[in-house]
This record gives C-alpha cells, structure tokens and sequence, in this order.
C-alpha cells in the first residue's frame, strides 16, 4: 500500500513542481537508500532485474533509490534530471501474470534510462508490453497486484495505471495524487489499443460510451480493504485546499496524515485509512519510507526520512552532489541496512512505550526540520555552493543520529509495554522480536 502525489509549479507556492510519496510495506522490510553512478554497457548486455533478464541499453543514468532491499527495482526514486517515479500496487480484474517485471523494476529501469515525464512513460508502456507485469512483491509473505505510476519531472507529470497488459494514461494539468486504486475515469489522453474492446467483451460495459476504466476494471474485495479511496480523499483535499500555496510543508502534512480514529494515539491502533499508516492488522502494511522532491531546474531539493513512520521521522534535505559521503553505494547494503534498522529500533521503543520523553523528542524534531527548512530557503538556486550544501545535509544526519541514540540512551532500561487491543499488541510482540533477530544475525547494532 502507498500513496503518491504531484503538485506541478502552478500550484505550488514557488512555482517548482512538487512530488512525494510514503511506501507502504510490510513492517519489518528494511527500506534503503542506494544512489547508483551514470555507467556505460557493453554492447548485447543484459541487466537482471528482481526476476527476468532484459536488454541493457548502452547508458544507464545516475539515480537514487528507495527501495526495498530486497528487491532489485525501487518504490520511488530520481535521477539526474530531476526525474522522479513512484509505484502503486492497484488490485483489478485482470488475471496476475507469471513471472516477469514488477512495477519498481518498470521505475528503476525508467529512471536510469530517461530525462523526461513523457519519455518515462513511453518506456514503461513499452516495457509492459514487451515483457510483461507479474511476480511476488511480499517480503514475508505472497503479495501480488498491478501497478500504477506517478511519473514527475521540473515541468510536467503523468498518471499511468494498468490492468495486466492493458493500461490508460492521464497527463496532470495541476495537482493529483494516486493511490491503491484505479483512478483514472472516462477521460484519459493515451490508452492500450484494446482497452475499451476487452472492458466490453468482458462484459463490463455495454459500449465506450459507457466505459469507465477505474469502474470496469477493478477489483471491487481488495480495493475496499485497501483503504485507498480514503487514502486518496484526504491527499486529493489537502492538495486542493491549498493549490497556489502548496509548500513541501504542505507535503509532510499529507504524508504524516492519519484518519481521525486513531490520530490522537496512532501508536495504540492500525490504521489502513492513514496517509502515515500503521500496521497491526491481518493484513496491514506499514509506512517504511517516506520522500518529498522539490524539483527545481537547476537544484532538485529532496527530503527524505530513510526511516519508516513519517509522523515521528525528520525530513533531511539531500541533493545529488559528486563525492556524495551520505548515502549509500550499492556495495555499501550493509551499511544502508544498519541505517534503516537504527531508526526503526527508535519506533519499536515508541511502540512499546518506552519512550517516556516522546514530547521531547517532537519539539526537538520540529525545531530541527525548521531550522533546515529556513537554510534551505536562504539559498541560491541558481548559483548553488556545493559546501554549503553538504554542510546542511551534515548537519542534518548529524543532528537527526544524536537526537535518536541520544532519546534511546535515555530510555533504554524503561520496561515495555504495547498498548491497543489484543491482536494488535500480539501482532506488535511477533513482529518486534523478528526485527530484533534478523537484526542481530546481519550482526546491526543499535548503541
């Protein structure tokens, strides 16, 4: 489960166009941060994406990942030009397919070959039309679905959502976010050949005057379950309420939502209606990353937790400068791994109550992000210092690591105890002691 939005310029309060998304995951699924270098290829080359070989192309283009670790392909990311691509998993009436690409692998490949929103959306059509979607997506357990994509560059932004090998595509004119369910309507400006043809075989309508993508082909139990529509209500009126003054704070506060049951003890309920969602249902996934891109033309600007559950994260400004020393090579897992598990031993202790201190800590994480925010308005755009910049992005890491393990240290010895009702506290139990033994056999260590 996830959510993504775009805000392009004529919406925004500065005019550059806005992007972000939380990934939805399982909740002991490591999400990392890999930045891989612009690399040429040998000529008949193939690239192993999470399942399939496929043709290599002679230039792959410099891009950050957030991904799953496991998986080869990426729930979000950019590239050098400002790209930027998200993937949703949409539940429809096509059958699930063997396996072949998967959405993150179709965002990853796109991202490492294209400069635009309209050439990314060309690749990916042609991709799911030469190989094909299909393939597990579950950490621990099976999770399969079609996908839909945000697709954003410093102009422009496209919409495209699939069923099996059939899909439309909807160009944004000024705001739209999408999430785990088909959106697009009656109204699209690209689609597959036989899109209308298949709906009204099918018999899921009566003709293309009645046809209606989102209605015809999705899947009506999952879809529901999902929580999506809400999700995808309450991103869609906050990005309206404020169009002409959206801000990347604007964006923290849809991706810090939570649905009004539980936003006074989001750490006591699950929640499958939160924009920050919250496990400890049957089925219930997590907020494991969270990201926001300014895409400026000269200077895209991303902020990124690199930490499950946006509501207690802190959001760091990060620019894709040479001799990067803050993110991770793909070489480096190991390391990124250590990361991720660092931050989210600090949630499973805010899960167990141990955090005594947690308003504390919120007032810190809020002056923090303020001060950042201010530094990074004050800068020059279009004439950027490099050791400025990675002075901010120091300070940021630096400030957010002491901050935690500081919080951490003063609370370790506290005794645990989850709260919520039954299932929800076992849930929580189970899923605790699995992080903290595959922690402690990747050898990771939290002090």
């Amino acid at each position: 489960m996830c959510d993504t939005m775009v805000a392009l310029g004529n919406s925004t309060k500065d005019g550059v166009t806005l992007f972000a998304k939380n990934s939805d995951r399982q909740p002991n699924e490591p999400h990392i941060l890999i930045r891989i270098p612009r690399k040429k290829h040998e000529h008949n080359t193939k690239v192993k994406c999470t399942y399939i070989e496929i043709d290599q192309v002679p230039l792959t283009y410099e891009v950050l990942l957030l991904k799953p670790s496991w998986i080869w392909g990426c729930e979000m990311g950019c590239n050098e030009f400002g790209l930027n691509i998200g993937n949703e998993a949409v539940f429809t009436k096509e059958s699930y397919g063997k396996e072949a690409l998967i959405g993150m692998d179709m965002v990853r490949l796109a991202l490492e070959r294209c400069k635009t929103s309209q050439e990314a959306l060309m690749l990916i059509i042609d991709l799911l039309e030469k190989y094909g979607q299909g393939g597990n997506c579950g950490y621990e357990k099976p999770f399969t679905y079609h996908n839909s994509f945000l697709i954003a560059d410093s102009n422009s932004a496209w919409v495209l959502e699939t069923a099996g090998q059939y899909w439309a595509a909807e160009k944004v004119k000024d705001v739209r976010c999408i999430s785990n369910c088909l959106s697009i309507g009656n109204k699209f400006d690209l689609c597959h050949p036989d899109l209308i043809k298949n709906a009204v075989d099918k018999g899921w309508c009566k003709s293309e005057k009645d046809f209606h993508f989102a209605r015809c082909y999705s899947e009506p139990i999952f879809t529901h379950f999902s929580g999506s529509r809400h999700r995808l209500t309450a991103c869609s009126s906050i990005l309206e309420e404020n169009k002409g003054n959206i801000t990347v704070d604007t964006m923290k506060k849809i991706l810090r939502f939570h649905e009004g049951r539980v936003d006074k003890n989001p750490f006591e309920h699950s929640s499958l209606k939160s924009v920050c969602m919250h496990a400890g249902f049957l089925f219930g996934d997590h907020t494991t990353g969270s990201y926001i891109a300014s895409i400026h033309d000269k200077l895209p600007t991303y902020w990124i937790t690199g930490s499950s559950t946006p509501c207690i994260s802190i959001f760091k400004p990060y620019w894709m400068l040479d001799e990067d020393e803050f993110f991770f090579e793909e070489s480096e897992e190991h390391l990124a791994l250590e990361y991720w598990y660092l931050r989210e031993e600090f949630h499973r202790m805010i899960l167990e109550n141990r955090i005594q201190n947690l308003d504390s800590y919120m007032q810190k994480r809020d002056e923090i992000e303020r001060e950042l925010s201010q530094e990074v308005s004050e800068l020059d755009f279009d004439n950027p210092n490099t050791n400025v910049l990675k002075s901010i992005m120091k300070k940021a890491m630096e400030q957010e690591e002491k901050l935690i393990l500081d919080t951490m240290a003063q609370n370790g010895n506290n005794p645990a105890k989850i709260r919520g009702n039954p299932y929800f506290r076992y849930y929580w139990k189970k899923q605790n002691k699995k992080l903290r033994s595959k922690a402690q056999s990747l050898n990771i260590l939290y002090h």
